[in-house]
């Protein structure tokens, strides 16, 4: 079954983004144990040359990569991972669930124990006591948009396309699990030839509903103040170029979610850059005006819609474009299913010689323009600490001069980055923030750079993220896949502090104290085999990465950073639990605010 399944894996191909037909599995990362190194690992070997094998250090961060992977081919190619039958397979239900989240494309592969229970309990098996059939695997169920358990060998060969259609469907994409018994892995069956025949795929792209495109484009000519919203589905659905003629050719000023930013470049007349709770000054003030709201490819979470307060006009229409019928009805929204390249043929083609008010379509400009000063103000150098604002200006401005892939993850980073970093194509700008998953980061800049080997990939991390996951150095080094890894030493969960404190409380448990002695993240880094070096200012910085990117081995570079200034500018209000209680004049104050923000959006 095992050397079945891993000939269809290989069998399966795709055209890429250039027309070629290549391998639609970029590889499978393997950590072996018990579960899987007796039964898929001999198939793996076996077959290495039409599906290469990758070994990781970490079960999660394997996983990360791999998605990582699908995220940077616009979810036109992916990868496997397998692991053994116990801890090596839940470590890998958080990336699962980062992967439904963010709806990207990963097969699953933990090893399971006996289908035939003979030796049970085996080792790493979970007992439940009144189910048998259940084991560790069944954790994933919830966060898997495809799960089973094959415990016939014959049941692949139904099971297995039931999971690619799954990983290739526009509107369902999202994590597969196929939990393998090990002695079912093993068990020999007769396979037929069309099973392990090679099979050319392609993205289905759904046209939109006559009736829905009507509904859309009558609102869109009825408006005086549109606006555009754009997700990561744009970049899913390759409409990068669509969307940048459509939205010049309308006027219609463009906000955009962490996933969609990049899909417009940064400097294009109609980008007002970041919406929302991380967002620009521009964007969300004409976010608080608009009275007509094309959002595409978006799932609308609370960043965005700073919890579904950013958009003010009481009238305000709201068109969902989304291949995916669930995402589209949401906010209460008139929706309008269909692949965003083929939903904005069809708008454009509808909406004739239709075009935004020429006073809106210039007052967004002009709010563009006003932004660019307040983002250059707040990555300036100044004295003291530098904030993280100042780090990624440096950063940025070196990696705008070639082609590059930005990653980053959980923490303040993300929200200096949405408002402030340049992205000057989609690949440019790698944010994993529908999870916000500490740990990302490195993994996921593995995934990219596998993705796109061309390419400089610059992974900011902050030291907490690092300390969390940071094996994956060591896998960047052996697979020859060269990062520069920026370590940014706030010493803690600065971010978490800050929080803490904006909500009324009393910073605590996020700081590293004084007293324990600092982490030298340089010489960790050493010792995984990275080439690193610790820096002391800006200038400093700029000429580290630029001496980065002369090598062809992975950097680290670590820098410290104010833990306690931000870029408080351009965002908007976020939704976070405050206590209803009169026994703290802080937390009462904080509590009151949120109740007036609630009310604005009520």
């Amino acid at each position: 079954m095992a050397e079945a399944l891993v000939r269809f894996l290989a069998a399966q191909k795709i055209a890429d983004e250039r027309g070629r037909t290549v391998p639609l599995f970029g590889g499978v990362f393997a950590i072996f144990g018990h579960g899987n190194v007796a039964g898929l690992g001999p198939a793996l070997h076996a077959y290495k040359s039409a599906l290469p094998t990758l070994r990781a250090h970490n079960e999660q961060a394997m996983a990360l990569a791999a998605i990582a992977y699908a995220k940077a081919h616009a979810r036109r190619r992916m990868m496997a991972c397998t692991t053994s039958i116990g801890p090596g397979a839940t470590n890998m239900v958080t990336a699962a669930a980062l992967a439904h989240v963010n709806r990207l494309p990963v097969l699953l592969l933990p090893g399971d124990t006996f289908a035939d229970r003979r030796p049970d309990p085996v080792l790493q098996q979970v007992e439940n006591f009144g189910d048998p059939t259940v084991t560790a695997n069944d954790t994933f169920r919830p966060v898997a948009r495809y799960w089973d358990r094959i415990t016939r060998p014959e049941q692949i060969l139904v099971s297995a396309p039931a999971a690619l259609r799954v990983l290739l469907d526009p509107a369902d994409c999202g994590p597969a699990v196929l939990a393998l018994p090990q002695d079912v892995q093993a068990e020999a069956f007769d396979c037929p030839p069309e099973f392990l025949a090679e099979r050319v795929h392609a993205i289905r792209r759904p046209n939109p509903d006559a009736a829905e495109l009507a509904r859309a484009a009558e609102i869109l000519r009825g408006a005086r103040r549109p606006m555009i919203v754009v997700g990561g589905g744009v970049k899913y659905a390759l409409a990068e170029a669509a969307l940048a003629k459509f939205a010049g050719a309308r006027g219609i000023p463009c906000a955009e979610t962490q996933a969609g930013k990049g899909a417009i470049a940064w400097n294009h007349p109609t980008n007002a850059g970041a919406l929302g709770v991380t967002g620009t000054g521009a964007a969300n003030a004409l976010a608080a005006e608009a009275d007509a709201v094309l959002a595409i490819g978006t799932r609308l979470a609370d960043f965005p819609t700073a919890s579904r307060t950013i958009f003010r006009d009481p009238k305000v229409k709201l068109i969902q474009l989304n291949v995916g019928a669930f995402d589209a009805a949401k906010h209460g929204a008139i929706p309008f299913v269909a692949d965003a390249r083929e939903g904005l043929a069809a708008l454009d083609a509808k909406l004739g010689r239709w075009k935004a008010p020429p006073a809106w379509t210039a007052k967004a400009a002009r709010a563009g323009r006003r932004w660019a000063k307040v983002a250059a103000a707040a990555m300036a150098p100044a004295p003291g600490l530098p904030t993280d604002a100042q780090v990624l200006g440096v950063v940025n401005r070196v990696a705008l001069e070639g082609p590059h892939t930005m990653v980053c993850a959980a923490g303040g980073l993300p929200g200096e980055l949405h408002k402030l970093w340049r992205a000057s194509d989609s690949a440019s700008y790698h944010l994993e923030y529908g999870y916000s998953c500490m740990g990302y980061e490195i993994a996921g800049g593995l995934g990219a750079k596998l993705a796109h080997p061309g390419r400089e990939v610059f992974v900011l991390v902050g030291d907490g993220s690092y300390l969390m996951m940071n094996s994956e150095i060591a896998t960047s080094v052996a697979l020859g896949a060269k990062l520069t890894v920026v370590v940014l030493d706030n010493r803690g969960f600065a971010c978490i502090g800050r929080l803490q404190k904006a909500t009324g409380g009393a910073a605590f448990n996020n700081r590293l104290d004084d007293a324990h002695p600092p982490v030298d993240f340089a010489v960790h880094a050493l010792s995984l085999g990275a080439e690193a070096t610790k820096v002391d200012d800006l200038p400093s910085l700029e000429l580290a990465l630029r001496a980065a990117k002369r090598v062809h081995t992975t950097q680290v570079i670590v820098i410290d950073t104010d833990p306690v200034r931000g870029t408080a500018e351009g965002g908007a209000w976020w939704d976070v639990a405050v206590p209803d209680t009169k026994a703290n004049a802080s937390v009462r104050r904080a509590y009151e605010t949120k109740r007036r923000a609630q009310r604005r959006g009520a």
